[in-house]
């Protein structure tokens, strides 16, 4: 029997112009294709069980037809079937008969099967999985068919090719969701998600709930999943040149870490993550505009806090201000500036005694009285640097009490409002008001905090200590710190920086400058081959790095047309999106 029809402009594109069909094979344009069904299935699978289907050199088209079965017609269908086992093992035991083995164990899983339908544990489904294979004659066909049913088999999967059905078997395995064979299997829950056919042959961690998608593997068909907090530490690097894609591929896995559940906060210099932050409902504060403060000075709120507030605010107040002034202070700097923050507490009424920690904080104008009174000419010296925080164009970020304090699911620290050479110090303002929402001993849940353009901290002494503080102290708290950099000279080129890279379980790699990429093969040993893939990668395309380099893998991040919205920064693309709103 052959179809056939008119070729029509609103037809170009969407099928064969003609279909001929034979008992065991189709003929559809050019080429042949057989379909095949599954009518047998193994007992027991693991995880990713039909994945080497999805590796096979040929072309082959895998569909996998899913029907939920009410569990009041599942409970019922078990019941009758579960009678009619055991029935005829009671029959064979009555005649002296030998119990068949395989309807014993039939009986035990329906029985089993049974128990866990009626306490809601699982339920029921009827799926059918077809392979339909393409060739170009009939010999490479029978070939083909061949090669899959042997595959098949090796999965103890029986294959039959269909006969006299080839064309609803063609029909049932395109993405239509019609299965016109109706050649299915009752499988339970476990069985079906077993049967979910994308797994990474590449990385084989353990995948918990808080797992996120990469994108595709370079070198297979499948998925790259990835679970930061199944690893020894939850931190990740992600090191590429500008316009690679290392902002858009932070943003994307942001934005799927919230669907886990796990609460995420940002550091963002450019106001880059506006659009995800307002599509989530989450909290954006613009550091450095009108009436938005961060005070240092703030100790933890009584329910947060644990051991001696007043001691490690005041070892940050020493690393806040050697990064306001450009650098590490000598010892008779440091102790002047010791003797004024406890100083400028004092004078708040605040001393070492709980009972004080409730009194509203002093500010940066205090600590410079607090320096100037002392006397000390290094105290004198300190108080002159610190004059454009207080008195000078610096001091909008210091000149008031915290303003807001943000507690949602995503909260973005944007830096877009402060001027170039404050960035350095908003990005440790914001990281230290982060981490003690993390460090908060009595709200533990999974965090991850996302340090974008990280080279901003990196070029400070100070800075770069405390982010080497927050990766190591990260996971005790059930945190992930992500950094996120273009400048991989500032990241590698300290040993802080590379302490940072050894303590981040998770690294990622996309397209390099070629000036940079001795520094980064040097430092994650990269092959030749990976070398040269990383110099020619496209935009979005990069390497997964995992337990300390030893596992690998090449990705394409992968995104959904919602999720691109979202996150990418391309201007012509966000003015296409902003024209269309309009």
């Amino acid at each position: 029997m052959r179809l056939s029809r008119r070729r029509t402009t609103s037809s170009i594109g969407f099928g064969p112009d003609a279909i001929q069909i034979a008992p065991r094979e189709l003929r559809v344009g050019g080429g042949l294709c057989a379909t095949l069904a599954i009518s047998g299935y193994p007992r027991e699978v693991t995880p990713g069980w039909l994945e080497p289907l999805l590796t096979f050199p040929g072309r082959l088209d895998v569909s996998l037809h899913i029907d939920p079965v009410p569990s009041l017609v599942a409970s019922d269908r078990l019941r009758r079937q579960l009678a009619r086992l055991e029935s005829g093992l009671r029959s064979d035991s009555q005649h002296g008969r030998l119990l068949d083995p395989g309807t014993e164990v039939a009986a035990e899983d329906a029985q089993d099967l049974a128990s866990r339908i009626a306490r809601g544990q699982a339920k029921l489904f009827r799926a059918s999985i077809y392979l339909t294979v393409h060739a170009g004659s009939q010999d490479d066909l029978a070939e083909a068919c061949a090669q899959v049913r042997a595959l098949a088999a090796s999965l103890l999967l029986d294959a039959r090719q269909v006969a006299f059905r080839q064309l609803q078997g063609w029909v049932s395995s395109l993405p239509l969701a019609f299965d016109n064979l109706a050649m299915g299997r009752t499988f339970d829950t476990p069985a079906l998600a077993a049967a979910f056919p994308f797994t990474s042959p590449d990385l084989t961690a353990e995948l918990g709930p808080t797992a996120v998608l990469y994108g595709a593997n370079a070198a297979s068909a499948s998925l790259v999943a990835w679970d930061r907090f199944a690893q020894p530490n939850h931190n990740s690097a992600i090191i590429a040149s500008s316009g690679a894609g290392k902002s858009y591929l932070a943003k994307l896995e942001a934005l799927r870490s919230l669907y886990a559940g796990v609460e995420v906060a940002v550091i963002d210099p450019e106001d880059e993550y506006a659009r995800l932050c307002a599509a989530v409902g989450g909290a954006y504060l613009h550091l450095g505009a009108p009436k938005v403060r961060l005070n240092p000075f703030d100790l933890p709120q009584e329910n947060r806090r644990d051991g001696d507030p007043l001691t490690r605010r005041s070892l940050f107040l020493h690393t806040l201000v050697a990064v306001m002034l450009g650098g590490p202070l000598d010892r008779a700097s440091k102790a002047a500036l010791d003797r004024a923050i406890l100083a400028a507490y004092k004078q708040a009424g605040i001393t070492f005694d709980q009972r004080t920690w409730k009194k509203r904080p002093p500010l940066m104008r205090d600590l410079v009285s607090a320096l100037t009174e002392d006397g000390d000419p290094k105290a004198a010296e300190v108080a002159a640097g610190l004059a454009p925080y207080v008195t000078g164009s610096h001091r909008q970020l210091f000149d008031g009490h915290t303003t807001t304090r943000p507690d949602s699911h995503l909260i973005v620290f944007s830096l877009r409002d402060l001027p170039e050479e404050l960035k350095a110090v908003g990005t440790l303002l914001t990281l230290d008001a982060v981490w003690r929402r993390v460090s908060n001993p009595h709200s533990r849940r999974p965090r991850l905090v996302v340090v974008d353009e990280a080279w901003l901290l990196m070029k400070d002494p100070e800075g770069a200590k405390f982010l080497l503080r927050m990766a190591k102290a990260a996971r005790k708290h059930w945190a992930g710190l992500s950094v996120v950099t273009q400048d991989a000279a500032d990241l590698l080129g300290s040993d802080v920086g590379q302490a940072i890279i050894a303590n981040s379980a998770t690294q990622i790699l996309l397209r390099q400058a070629p000036q940079a990429i001795d520094t980064v093969a040097d430092a994650f040993r990269l092959s030749d081959g990976e070398r040269q893939l990383l110099l020619s990668a496209d935009r979005g395309f990069g390497l997964l790095a995992a337990d300390s380099g030893a596992a690998r893998v090449a990705f394409r991040v992968l995104a959904s047309e919602q999720e691109h919205r979202l996150v990418t920064s391309s201007p012509q693309e966000l003015a296409e999106y902003e024209e269309y709103e309009l």
